[in-house]
């Protein structure tokens, strides 16, 4: 399954500029997810690539910060303050990126509003997106961005 993911854009360009390895988050997915689609948030307000889960990390906050600060993207006080009031958090660390060199409308590709935090989305097909041509353009007109993990453990079949 994939999700669509909600990112503030300055932390967007900096997953796809490589600067930044771990996306926080207070709450997970129930369902297993293997893609992430991103979503720049406003004033971007486009989907602008995807990622696959390497792992997800779930401990308390200082172990967090102390394993995941050196690619965290953000500053120490920020992550803090991000997860204030809480005791545990979640690092989604991030594997291979794909940036589309053509972002492309949520509500063209998914026909839904942009999520407050995600959404489970539906792999795209022919049969189930009227806009599959433009997403699969985006797709495949990606910039040559891809960055591969080493000891990722993850099989790729397919581009979507």
């Amino acid at each position: 399954m994939n999700v669509l993911l909600s990112i503030k854009p300055e932390f967007a360009s900096k997953i796809f500029e490589g600067n930044k390895s771990f996306e926080y988050r207070r709450v997970i997915f129930k369902e297993p997810v293997e893609r992430i689609i991103v979503y720049s948030s406003s004033p971007v307000k486009m989907v602008i690539g995807e990622f696959i889960i390497s792992e997800i990390l779930f401990e308390n906050l200082d172990k967090l910060w102390h394993t995941t600060k050196h690619k965290a993207g953000i500053s120490e006080n920020y992550f803090y303050s991000y997860f204030s009031e809480k005791e545990k958090g979640y690092a989604i660390k991030i594997g291979r990126t794909i940036k589309y060199k053509t972002p492309c409308s949520i509500e063209d590709l998914y026909g839904i509003k942009p999520p407050q935090s995600f959404a489970y989305v539906k792999k795209l097909t022919i049969n189930n997106s009227t806009s599959f041509y433009s997403f699969y353009n985006a797709l495949h007109n990606a910039a040559p961005q891809v960055k591969p993990v080493p000891n990722a453990g993850i099989k790729i079949n397919s581009p979507v």
